[in-house]
């Protein structure tokens, strides 16, 4: 009995190294949570044996437990890298279509070549549904999940139907003669300041639209337009504040009237100049259609206010300054940034000022996370023991925040892993020295004659 006693003993310590060695094997692992090897003590006996002389049996390996406590972030470059500070899991699965669950700490993400985000194994990261304009989600359940996927292209272009702009032009200039020096944009002695404005045609190419402000008389201004160098009306449209001048190509700009008091002198009722309205579908001076890039036919309405409506241009003794310019057209947007905050919630920033959110990533959490099976690649299935999956938002609740550009080390202490090898170590020897007396014990006996 005493050999199977010190052979139990040995077992047991050999699954004490097993497990340190693994912990300090895996101190780098990126999400992975270190195991505790535990022992209960083996005892048989019956009603008919005297307990008070009974020797126990030995030992037994009860479990190896893992420990999900906190294991320090470690912050990096990448705005994919995630990490759960709190309770909770990453959930992913192995295809689009799957809806087999795994679970991990370990937020190492990147973009595969369909630009999903997915795991160094190619697993794809689950996550909830949101409204592309608001990111509000109306689901957080985990049968609702689906791969996140960040494209590289913001939608379709816009064509620009809308400017709006609002400025100062100075009321100390001197009109300039429209009859003696007509408006020429390549001349600058016939009109006093100009700016531009980069507009968008329906198949998301950019053009120029410039604008030219020019003094007649005291309290007129007349503002003339070009678009990509090629004069074209400013016609007024709806109920006209401003007579048209046609001296150059028969082009006609827009008069503007102030007051006295640098204010926009318009019909009452109104908060601001009536809009010019420049119409791309036509021709320029030498026959040449505006747009000959194959866009559709295009009419633009000059806006004299800014997008709130608030701001309207004025004349004071002041430099020519542009308070606002703005245009509701958008060309095709690449990509430039990815922010995903707390919640999980993925914010996705292109080139052409379009902010999209794309999804809230999913995080999982068990009643017994001692319970979940371990499956290698730092991940977990559920099982009987550790219950269903309770699926949540990031940051809420009993749910952890979600820590972007960072990473969540393993929880392994190295100095504690290294005493514990050493005493793993020394109860290894002790069994084995107590095998070892039990044997010479057995060849005393075998020698008695």
């Amino acid at each position: 009995m005493s050999f199977n006693i010190a052979l139990s003993g040995i077992n047991a310590s050999q699954k004490d190294l097993d497990t340190t060695a693994n912990n300090i094997s895996n101190v780098k692992t990126t999400g992975f949570k270190q195991s505790r090897a535990e022992f209960a003590d083996v005892y048989a006996t019956s009603i008919f044996n005297a307990g008070n002389t009974k020797v126990g049996d030995g030992v037994l390996t009860s479990s190896v437990a893992q420990q999900f406590s906190q294991g320090t972030l470690d912050f990096t470059e990448n705005s994919l890298d995630m990490a759960i500070s709190g309770n909770g899991f990453f959930a992913t699965t192995d295809g689009l279509g799957s809806r087999d669950m795994t679970y991990t700490r370990s937020g190492a993400f990147k973009l595969n070549d369909d630009k999903f985000i997915v795991d160094n194994q190619g697993n794809y990261l689950q996550g909830y549904q949101v409204d592309r304009n608001s990111g509000t989600t109306s689901s957080v359940a985990l049968a609702t999940t689906q791969p996140i996927r960040i494209p590289d292209v913001a939608g379709a272009p816009q064509s620009t139907d809308n400017v709006f702009t609002a400025f100062n032009v100075d009321a100390r200039r001197s009109p300039i003669d429209g009859t003696a020096n007509p408006f020429d944009p390549e001349t600058p002695s016939t009109y006093h300041s100009s700016t531009s404005a980069t507009i968008y045609d329906s198949l998301g190419e950019s053009h120029t639209l410039s604008t030219y402000y020019v003094k007649r008389d005291n309290n007129q201004w007349d503002v003339y337009a070009t678009f990509d160098g090629d004069e074209i009306d400013l016609a007024p449209t709806g109920t006209a504040v401003a007579s048209p001048d046609t001296s150059i190509n028969g082009n006609s700009g827009l008069r503007l009237t102030f007051l006295g008091n640098g204010e926009p002198d318009v019909p009452a009722g109104q908060t601001t100049f009536d809009p010019g309205s420049i119409d791309l579908s036509g021709n320029n001076a030498a026959g040449d259609p505006y747009l000959n890039n194959g866009a559709d036919a295009q009419t633009v309405q000059f806006n004299f206010q800014d997008l709130s409506g608030t701001t309207s241009p004025t004349q004071f003794a002041s430099d020519f300054e542009v308070t606002n310019l703005d245009q509701d057209g958008s060309t095709v947007g690449r990509l430039t940034n990815v922010d995903i905050d707390k919640s999980g919630l993925i914010a996705a920033t292109y080139s052409n000022g379009d902010v999209q959110y794309l999804g809230q990533v999913s995080i999982v959490r068990f009643a017994n996370e001692q319970g979940l099976t371990q499956i290698g690649g730092t991940k977990w299935r559920e099982s009987i023991d550790s219950g269903e999956p309770l699926s949540g938002e990031a940051n809420t609740g009993t749910f952890g925040g979600i820590e972007a550009s960072a990473l969540e080390n393993s929880n392994v202490n190295l100095t504690k892993e290294l005493v514990d090898l050493i005493t793993a170590q020394r109860n290894f020897q002790a069994n084995s020295r107590s095998l070892e007396v039990n044997n010479t014990i057995n060849q005393t006996i075998l020698q008695i004659r």
